[in-house]
Parts: C-alpha cells; structure tokens; sequence
C-alpha cells in the first residue's frame, strides 16, 4: 500500500503539486503572522519560506524548457522581485505582510481556474 501510495504522489499533477505547496507556504504565513509579535521568530521563519517559494518559481519560470508564455514569465519574476523587497520591509517591522498574502491567493486562484493543464 505505501509503495502504491508514494507513486501515487510522484505522478500527481503538476498544477495540483503546485497548487498545494503554495497553499501550504500561504498557510504558515498567514498563521504565524496572526502571532508575529508573541512568536516573531516563527513568523521571520514562515516569511523565509515564502521567499524560497518564490525563488524557486522564478527558477522554474527562468528555464528556457518552461512552455509559460514570456509576459506571464516576465509578471511572476516581478512578483518575485516585489516580494524579496517587500519581506524585508515586514521583517524590518515596516510594512504589513497583507501584500504577500494577497498574491499568493491570487497565484492560488490562478492556478485552480486554469485546471490541470501541466
């Protein structure tokens, strides 16, 4: 049963595996940044994982084998960049994390209209 169950995740859909690892990201930021002033260290932490997110769709988006069209490319590496700089004005206590949620659900949205295309 594991054995089928591990294959089972290994051909999931590429949207869907998407879809999840966004929403899990989304998730533990959302969740510590309602205690971020008790557990900053929590919240510093869930921030750093959103930017990893990012990163490694930038990453992916870069990839000459990505079949994305060049304008989507072009939005989500400025995502990426508007992110990195925005993380460091939460992290630096100026700015709220509102911003970064929003477009992690607007990625999240995105990807569940789309459907599984990939």
């Amino acid at each position: 049963m594991r054995g089928y169950t591990e294959n089972a995740v290994s051909t999931k859909n590429g949207r869907r595996a998407e879809y999840e690892i966004i929403a899990r990201v989304t998730q533990g930021l959302r969740d510590t940044a309602i205690k971020a002033k008790s557990d900053f260290p929590s919240y510093a932490h869930a921030l750093h994982d959103n930017q990893r997110l990012w990163t490694a769709l930038v990453v992916d988006v870069v990839d000459k084998e990505n079949p994305l069209p060049e304008d989507l490319k072009a939005r989500i590496i400025y995502l990426a960049e508007f992110t990195r700089h925005h993380t460091k004005k939460v992290l630096r206590k100026k700015a709220s994390v509102l911003p970064l949620l929003e477009i992690n659900m607007a990625v999240l949205r995105g990807l569940k209209v789309e459907g599984p295309s990939k």
